[in-house]
């Protein structure tokens, strides 16, 4: 799949953030008009998440975001998730 390929090629510039530990892209059902997907992130706090959503290395990893534009139906929403147990 095209969008998967793109998400598997393009430079994330999170290996060498303070607090990332893990990056997962999930594919979820799949309709006739869409396949849904989840990108998963784990990170050591939230606090270190915020920190790369400000940083240098998200910027880099996001500039040429708009050119894939024609693959999604709208902007991603953001879920986050503390663990409990």
């Amino acid at each position: 799949m095209e969008f998967e390929k793109v998400w598997k090629t393009r430079e994330t510039y999170l290996n060498d953030v303070d607090g990332f530990i893990k990056f997962n892209l999930i594919r979820g059902k799949s309709d006739t008009d869409f396949t849904l997907y989840a990108s998963h992130s784990t990170w050591e706090t939230e606090q270190d998440f915020l920190n790369w959503t400000k940083s240098d290395s998200f910027k880099l990893a996001h500039k040429n975001a708009g050119q894939n534009s024609n693959m999604y139906l709208g902007h991603p929403i953001f879920e986050g998730f503390n663990i409990v147990i």
